[in-house]
């Protein structure tokens, strides 16, 4: 366990992450999500705040499950409209200097040539604070909009996942050697030919021969993060994932998540410690209990029911609008996002859930705990599932944009600090990469355990 914590804000380049409603509250600045600015603002103070990182989850598709319409989804902002985060990132790199980005893609609706030579470019800009979020995408709309005549089944999704992941190893990591780029400019040869390196892959889904089209980047490949949750997911993330999103609603779900994945990276010969799991958390701050909790309770007040179920339907492939509300949820086996199902069928297998309270406890960032109080209690839990459950970080979530940010900044992280919890503002960082920052001075590439360096 490192001795100190690490912090991701969670958000989307999208009016709407997973507080659906929220956008109504006065204030709150989320209609601004395609304003450059907002975004360089949002950036400067998750520096500020020590934060390792941005994550940006994404989606290819608009939510269609609930009422067999897209209607609630467009009216009610359920993600949607949402913009492309890849392309937010240069310009939030630009006014920090440490901060890292992680960009949710798919491996389903895209090219495995083409996306290493995104990142590769994304990393050589920022130089080397880049994580890949890989995902198989679980909306049917994406697969119709991306030119297929329906969603991919989950295991072929994720057979498809592995041989992409595999034609981007062998780019970014095999493709040029370490010295291959020369620069001499009095013998005219920028790189060494014979250090520059055909991959030739031909798989099932893939025929790719190279070599990269890009010269080896600070981290070579991006950090990879990975937020699987089905048996397929877990064992995707055992094998190829640095930063575990164990997206679970209990401690109990939690610990028995990172306990089968470092079993798993265990049988695929890699060191589980060098994992490094993240939960989702939702801090609501106040500088007193009595206001933080009125501060959940106008929150609450402000969720949208309505554009809570659309959200989950998506999640769960289920058209929630067809059962009763005080209908038990049943677990099935989808095509989805089979760990938000999980959450409320497996994860606390002696509760039985309604249709309504998943919805409610879901209103204000989904399936992750809610944390309300001054900026002690705040730490006391985060601490305490930092060195007791064994967590090495965050993902936190925001409910008011960019406020949520600001408070968590301003009140809990000088308190996180005071407890050594969270490097001083002027230390320096253990490296320049995303990398060392998770793993370490002197960790800029891939670990020699990782499959993708055997």
């Amino acid at each position: 366990m490192s001795d100190h914590l690490h912090l991701n804000l969670f958000t989307m380049s999208s009016v709407e992450h997973v507080s659906p409603g929220s956008w109504r509250y006065p204030g709150d600045r989320s209609a601004d999500y395609a304003d450059r600015e907002y975004w360089t603002e949002v950036a400067r103070t998750a520096e500020r705040g020590g934060f390792d990182a941005v994550f940006f989850a994404d989606v290819r598709g608009i939510y269609d499950v609930y009422g067999d319409d897209r209607e609630v989804a467009v009216e009610k902002a359920v993600q949607t409209p949402a913009n492309d985060p890849q392309l937010v990132v240069p310009a939030m790199a630009e006014v920090t200097d440490d901060l890292g980005f992680a960009v949710t893609r798919s491996t389903t609706y895209t090219h495995p040539y083409q996306l290493a030579r995104e990142f590769s470019t994304l990393d050589h800009l920022t130089d080397g604070r880049i994580a890949i979020n890989v995902v198989t995408s679980y909306l049917e709309s994406a697969a119709e909009n991306l030119g297929l005549s329906e969603r991919m089944d989950k295991e072929t999704r994720y057979d498809r996942a592995d041989e992409f992941l595999d034609v981007c190893y062998k780019l970014w990591e095999e493709s040029w050697d370490d010295d291959a780029v020369e620069v001499d400019r009095e013998a005219g040869r920028y790189s060494d030919p014979d250090k520059v390196h055909a991959i030739d892959h031909e798989g099932d889904h893939f025929s790719v021969p190279g070599p990269h089209g890009c010269e080896p980047s600070p981290q070579r490949t991006p950090v990879i993060y990975q937020a699987g949750s089905s048996d397929h997911g877990r064992s995707f993330a055992a094998r190829n994932a640095e930063a575990v999103f164990a997206s679970q609603p209990t401690e109990e779900g939690v610990v028995e998540y990172m306990s089968d994945v470092k079993s798993r990276a265990a049988d695929a010969g890699r060191d589980p410690e060098s994992l490094r799991f993240f939960i989702g958390v939702v801090p609501i701050v106040g500088e007193t209990q009595a206001l933080a909790e009125a501060k959940h309770a106008e929150y609450k007040r402000h969720v949208d029911v309505e554009a809570t179920l659309a959200l989950l339907s998506g999640f769960l492939d289920m058209d929630l609008s067809e059962l009763d509300p005080d209908q038990k949820v049943e677990h099935i086996e989808t095509d989805a996002i089979q760990g938000t199902m999980n959450a409320f069928t497996k994860a606390q297998p002696d509760r039985e859930w309604t249709v309504r309270e998943v919805a409610e406890f879901c209103g204000l960032g989904t399936t992750s705990p809610k944390i309300v109080g001054t900026p002690e209690v705040i730490a006391d839990e985060l601490q305490r599932w930092h060195e007791e459950v064994g967590v090495h970080g965050f993902n936190v979530k925001e409910v008011v944009r960019p406020d949520s940010l600001v408070d968590f900044v301003d009140l809990v992280v000088p308190e996180l600090r005071e407890r050594g919890l969270v490097p001083p503002a002027d230390a320096e960082p253990p490296g320049e990469t995303l990398r060392e920052r998770l793993l370490g001075e002197g960790q800029t590439r891939l670990r020699a355990d990782h499959p993708a360096r055997q």
